[in-house]
Order: C-alpha cells, then structure tokens, then sequence
C-alpha cells in the first residue's frame, strides 16, 4: 500500500521520513517538479522540504524583493536630509581630488586598471 500524504495548512503536502523513503528520490522530485510543495517530518517536526525549481526561483526572487525593501527601509529611517559632496568626502579622508585623478590616469596609462 503506498504511503499516504497529507495536506498542511500551507498548502504543502506532508510526509514522515519513512514514508518519504517508501515513496522514493524519484516520485517526491515528480511531485514537486509538478508544483507540489513537500513538508518532511521527522516525529511530527517538519525537518526538510521538496519544493521544485519554479518555486526556488520565486523564493529567491522573493528574498530579493523583501531584502530591497528592508534597505529601503532602512535608509527612510535613518536619512536626515543632509548630502555631502564628493569633493566634501575626499576632503575628510586627508585626500586631494587632483592627486587622486593623476594618480589614476598614471594606474590607467600602466594597464593596472
């Protein structure tokens, strides 16, 4: 008798890791390149999931999205309005705007750029 697999509240389909194994590598790949997410448990703890490459890849554009929005964030939170102009910087590194120029036509006419 094959293994049954059950519905979870997030609509992923359930197994133990005995059932997993009756089931085989082969069917929980099919399962999942068929759209069917796969929860894993291990003593009723899920301990892994099968998911297809479809759904990695929107998981991942996923965490892009949610990390672009973290820094977006972020910087609303944390931004006071004042700019600094680049001439301003150099100048607060102890450096020279036309020193740092020459010295990268120098890097440049070397090939070490």
């Amino acid at each position: 008798m094959a293994p049954q697999v059950k519905s979870t509240a997030t609509s992923a389909e359930s197994v133990t890791v005995t059932e997993a194994s009756r089931l085989g590598v082969s069917d929980l790949v099919r399962r999942a390149s068929q759209g069917h997410d796969i929860v894993v448990e291990k003593h009723g703890t899920p301990v892994a999931a099968v998911i297809g490459l479809a759904r990695f890849e929107q998981l991942e554009d996923l965490e892009a999205d949610l990390r672009s929005a973290a820094l977006v964030l972020s910087r609303l939170a944390t931004d006071n309005g004042v700019r600094i102009g680049l001439d301003e910087v150099i100048d607060s590194l102890g450096f020279n705007r036309a020193e740092l120029e020459a010295e990268l036509d120098a890097d440049l006419r070397a090939g070490r750029i």
